[in-house]
């Protein structure tokens, strides 16, 4: 319960990331199908790279499950964060060459508000993305720790227990002895008894 309670600032950090990244993801796919509704092989680029995020943000949601699901979603953590900045980076800096091969049928004004908007929210998705990247190392990392401490507790109390254990058998053991002496002791005696009885009476 302790250990519950302890890690739930952490996952509510990284849960309203993945819901920051999640919104995010989910409003870039308006820009691409706003300048062409049949996208061509560009948009279907960028396409891409937000349905990427989008999974990635859904599966930061089960990322600290199992170790599997951990790795999974650190995988596309850095193949959408690629993908988030080499699509920014194209429009950024090579805008007239981008928007042709976007192919929009839109007035200029528009392709350009459109693709400003589409810059911003790749940009958006790669500082969240990197800070969900960030906030999942350190809550795994924090997990790992806490699970060696328990770990730890767990060892520490088994050998308190098995040294309790060992003391209390060699004490039965050293009283089993005792008890045996004593039986032997007054078993000579009573043998002793006898014997020189018969002495006496002889």
């Amino acid at each position: 319960m302790k250990l519950r309670s302890s890690t739930s600032l952490p996952n509510l950090l990284l849960s309203s990331l993945n819901i920051l990244l999640l919104g995010l993801a989910s409003a870039s796919f308006a820009p691409v199908f706003l300048l062409r509704t049949s996208p061509t092989s560009s948009g279907w680029a960028l396409f891409t790279v937000s349905s990427t995020t989008v999974l990635s943000s859904l599966l930061g949601f089960f990322s600290q499950l199992t170790r599997l699901c951990f790795v999974t979603h650190v995988s596309f953590i850095l193949a959408s964060s690629v993908g988030q900045a080499l699509s920014f980076l194209a429009l950024f800096l090579r805008p007239e060459p981008s928007l042709q091969l976007l192919g929009s049928d839109r007035s200029r004004k528009e392709q350009r508000a459109l693709m400003k908007v589409e810059e911003a929210l790749l940009l958006g998705m790669f500082l969240v993305q990197s800070l969900v990247l960030v906030s999942a190392c350190a809550v795994q990392r924090w997990w790992m720790r806490q699970y060696e401490e328990v770990e730890a507790e767990r060892e520490a109390s088994a050998r308190k227990r098995s040294r309790r254990m060992a003391r209390v058998q060699e004490e039965a053991i050293a009283n089993a002895e005792a008890v045996a002496r004593e039986l032997e002791e007054t078993t000579r005696r009573s043998k002793e008894g006898r014997w020189a009885k018969n002495d006496f009476e002889g």
